[in-house]
């Protein structure tokens, strides 16, 4: 079938299936053909091994595709496999041809497999934040037919072998629960190698293990010491193998990055540098050996989603001086990563010094909302002439650079910007006719993307950069239409879980990894400890995999029953206390932005039923039995509707929260929605069409007010521009979203509170949203092996088009109205999937199978809210 291919095999969620910790990596595949309605009826599955014969599913009458059973015999440690695919369309009686065959290959699997030891190399007294090197010669007698390093740190670390680096991968292993759970990474090194004299050298920085982690300014939150812990193996023709690991024979000294945080930035000084130091021959007699500690093999665990990686430069916009003099780089968009440099050729001991920040305050580098994280960067020259420099061990959210101590005039194409974050394969995009909101849409994209860097950030400048479950809760289906994040985040619910279930009694920290920073006691969080349900049950709906629902089920069981115990028996939250609630509701003042229009009480109740019911569901899909927290989801909503909602269904506390809770969290009785949902909307104008809501509610109003028939007040509350507002921070020209709704006043000045980021995901949730709503493309059923194309034209907007890479190939709307009232709709379903077509003219909807789709239809003018004269006043909300 020549129309017929099949992309390339998948394992499990992984974009590079090496060094999986998977036996039985589940598989899965895309086919792409221009036949209209195709569907896949067979496949036939093809797993070879180096030696021996291929094992075959033979043909398989299924239209599975996406994470397929694997079948085959187990993995082994270190095993590689060749795995293929070819399907069969319904009634077609020859097959696809195979696809491009891909290596699976597992890494040490089995405690017993390591036989390194942890090198603890002797750090200086008097050094803050020390970075080191490690070395190790070694002779190979041997040709070299394969080597693979496995290697990882308390620390962090970058591994060379004969002075190449071993990969492109920065800021390894990342930040995990490490008490319980420490990734390793698996480096196919055999290039590099030779046979005779090698050697095998590591720069180890303390990164998040005894780093400043928090806003607390305390460090060595998992030790004292750093370490690092490699093990190479080398197999010869013969089929012998030599392993060089990590033990008593390293030595360390310290080289010419002389510091460096995470927080605080990198020093580094040319005139210490060490020629060959990861080379063979290099003399090494003055070093001190490393001494040997403790490291735990049972904690390691292969990774599950990709690494943090270089994924963008970004060249420099302009260069400008500072009312005070200073030398001020703008690159033009506030990213996440740092500079890399062509250091001029100067005087020996100049010293130049970089500072980051986010934002300019009237002129002047904005360092205010930073904190205690200094954020500077420093280098010194030797004097032997020009040389590339980009920090290794740091990281810095910003937009602006203050240079000082450059010799001459600093040019544009002496520096530019890195960026870094996990390196996530995008999937999602969103266009319209309004470039506000195109402009809105990409700040959410770079928001996600400085606040994906190994674990999903809150925001990734100041001293603090932790796993806060509360944002990720809320922004978790905009995350997972924009990038493929399920194998990055099964790691991060995997720390939740362990760390929930053995260190907080099922308690769902605040935040993941967990750090004891907080002087109140550990409570379960509305809203925050909900991830534990939420987070899984979306990336279920978004990709059909039921193997992470399950992993996560004890945990999300757990939750419901801290939840509830919090609740008590009359479900009245009875013991108060403190509660993040509705956090940074428009209405807060800076100095106390869990002072919400809503109680927390009042949120919670809602999350409780919102929650419990999601648990239901997961656990019919599981087959398991979810009659009690059906039982505890209707007690809930019943508790919320005798306590907070009359019985017309006017809710107590005049709120868009309350009410978007009310409505989308399916509160109500169905007398009750039609009534709230008025009230909703009068509610907005009352506001005069701005956000009224924080954290928690946000994400819902647009959502709400569509699903009660208010479409052109959700629209009036997307397109507002006057502060609060989404397009409020696009106006002042941001370039990610904020954490406050004002963080930057209309007079350039930085939001007096505590906490003021221009980075922070969680109120650009209402991308998902647009997707859905605005564009109009939804998952009708659990991995888009069902769509739901439903675009919902407001005023404003007359076009809008979105596009996904679903489990089964791409799918893509667009959509145009003309003249007011005529509306065009393209749809291009992927093969082996349906789609339900809901056009805005009010028809039945149609359902569609794969191939492209045109369709037409005369609507009715989509027109504005009527604006009365309000006494609302904008300063009021600030």
């Amino acid at each position: 079938m020549s129309d017929l291919t099949v992309l390339p095999v998948t394992a499990e969620h992984h974009r590079e299936p090496f060094g999986i910790g998977e036996t039985t990596p589940r598989l899965s595949w895309v086919a792409r053909t221009e036949l209209p309605g195709w569907r896949q009826a067979a496949y036939e599955l093809e797993i070879e091994p180096l030696d021996g014969p291929a094992w075959s599913s033979g043909r398989i009458g299924s239209a599975e595709s996406v994470l397929v059973p694997w079948g085959a015999p187990p993995l082994a440690s270190r095993e590689q496999r060749s795995v293929r695919v070819r399907v069969w369309g319904e009634g077609a009686a020859e097959p696809s041809t195979w696809s491009e065959d891909v290596v699976v290959e597992a890494g040490l699997l089995e405690p017993s497999d390591w036989s390194a030891a942890l090198a603890r190399p002797v750090l200086p007294a008097d050094v803050p934040e020390p970075v080191v090197l490690l070395r190790r010669e070694f002779a190979l007698d041997k040709p070299v037919v394969r080597a693979r390093l496995y290697a990882t740190a308390q620390g962090v670390y970058e591994a060379e072998l004969n002075g190449a680096p071993v990969s492109d991968v920065v800021l390894a292993p990342g930040w995990t629960s490490y008490r319980h759970r420490l990734r390793y990474q698996t480096y196919d090194v055999t290039g590099l190698l030779t046979e005779g004299a090698n050697a095998l050298g590591v720069q180890l920085a303390e990164g998040w293990f005894t780093g400043y982690l928090g806003f607390t300014g305390k460090r060595e939150w998992y030790g004292d010491r750093t370490g690092a812990f490699l093990q190479l193996e080398v197999d010869h023709p013969d089929g012998t193998r030599t392993l060089v690991v990590t033990d008593g024979a390293w030595r360390s000294a310290g080289g010419p990055t002389t510091s460096s945080g995470l927080y605080n930035g990198e020093t580094y000084d040319a005139r210490r540098e060490l020629p060959g130091w990861s080379r063979p021959g290099f003399d090494d007699a003055a070093w001190t050996p490393v001494e040997v500690g403790d490291l735990d093999v049972s904690t390691l665990v292969a990774p599950t989603g990709p690494p943090v990686r270089r994924t963008q430069i970004v060249p420099v916009q302009a260069i400008t001086t500072s009312p005070s003099g200073r030398t001020l780089v703008d690159f033009g968009q506030n990213l996440v990563g740092r500079i890399r440099f062509a250091l001029p050729d100067g005087a020996e001991g100049t010293e130049i010094t970089v500072r980051h920040a986010e934002v300019l305050e009237h002129g002047e580098l904005g360092t205010r909302p930073l904190k205690g994280a200094r954020a500077t960067d420093v280098v010194v020259l030797d004097g032997a002439g020009p040389r590339t420099w980009e920090p290794r061990f740091t990281f810095h959210g910003f937009r602006y650079a203050e240079v000082s101590g450059w010799p001459g005039e600093l040019h544009a194409d002496d520096l530019e910007a890195v960026v870094l974050h996990t390196d996530l394969r995008r999937t999602g995009t969103f266009t319209c006719s309004d470039p506000d909101v195109e402009r809105l849409h990409e700040n959410v994209v770079w928001g996600m993307r400085g606040n994906f860097l190994d674990i999903p950030t809150d925001c990734p400048q100041r001293d603090e950069r932790l796993g806060w479950t509360g944002d990720l809760q809320v922004f978790a289906p905009t995350a997972s239409f924009l990038y493929d994040t399920a194998g990055m985040l099964r790691s991060w619910l995997s720390d939740l879980a362990v760390e929930q279930l053995r260190d907080h009694g099922g308690i769902v920290p605040m935040y993941v990894p967990f750090l004891p920073l907080l002087p109140f006691p550990q409570k379960p969080e509305t809203g925050w400890g909900d991830a534990a349900v939420v987070v899984p049950w979306v990336l279920y709906q978004r990709t059909g995999d039921t193997g992470l629902l399950a992993a996560q089920w004890e945990s999300m069981v757990a939750w419901i029953d801290a939840f509830a115990g919090r609740a008590g028996a009359h479900l009245d939250f009875p013991e108060g206390g403190f509660s993040f609630g509705d956090w940074l509701d428009t209405a807060a003042p800076p100095d106390n932005p869990a002072a919400a229009r809503t109680p927390w009480q009042c949120v919670a109740t809602a999350y409780l039923s919102r929650s419990a019911r999601t648990v239901a569901q997961a656990a019919e899909v599981l087959g398991h039995d979810g009659s009690r927290f059906a039982e505890l989801a209707d007690r809930a909503a019943a508790r919320f509707r005798a306590e907070y909602v009359s019985p017309n269904g006017r809710v107590a506390f005049p709120s868009q929260t309350a009410y978007a809770m009310a409505l989308e969290f399916d509160l109500l009785e169905p007398g009750q929605r039609e009534h709230a949902g008025r009230l909703l909307a009068e509610q907005v104008l009352k506001d005069g069409f701005h956000i009224a809501s924080g954290f928690l509610g946000t994400p819902l109003v647009t959502d709400a007010l569509t699903n009660a028939g208010e479409l052109p007040t959700a629209y009036e509350l997307l397109l507002q521009r006057e502060s609060p507002s989404w397009l409020y921070a696009v106006t002042m020209g941001a370039t990610t979203i904020w954490e406050r709704w004002d963080s930057m006043l209309p007079d350039g000045t930085i939001n007096p509170g505590e906490m003021t980021s221009f980075n922070h995901y969680a109120l650009g949730a209402v991308a998902d949203w647009l997707h859905r709503t605005v564009a109009g493309l939804a998952p009708a059923g659990p991995g888009y092996r069902r769509l739901r194309v439903a675009p919902r034209p407001g005023p404003g907007i007359t076009s809008a088009g979105a596009t996904h890479e679903t489990p089964y190939g791409t799918a893509e709307v667009s959509w145009t109205l003309t003249g007011g009232t005529r509306f065009a709709l393209e749809v291009t379903v992927p093969p082996s999937t349906t789609a339900e077509i809901v056009l805005p003219d009010g028809s039945v909807p149609v359902e569609v199978g794969s191939g492209r789709h045109s369709f037409a239809a005369t609507i009715a003018e989509p027109r504005p809210v009527e604006k009365p004269a309000l006494f609302f006043n904008p300063d009021d909300h600030q």
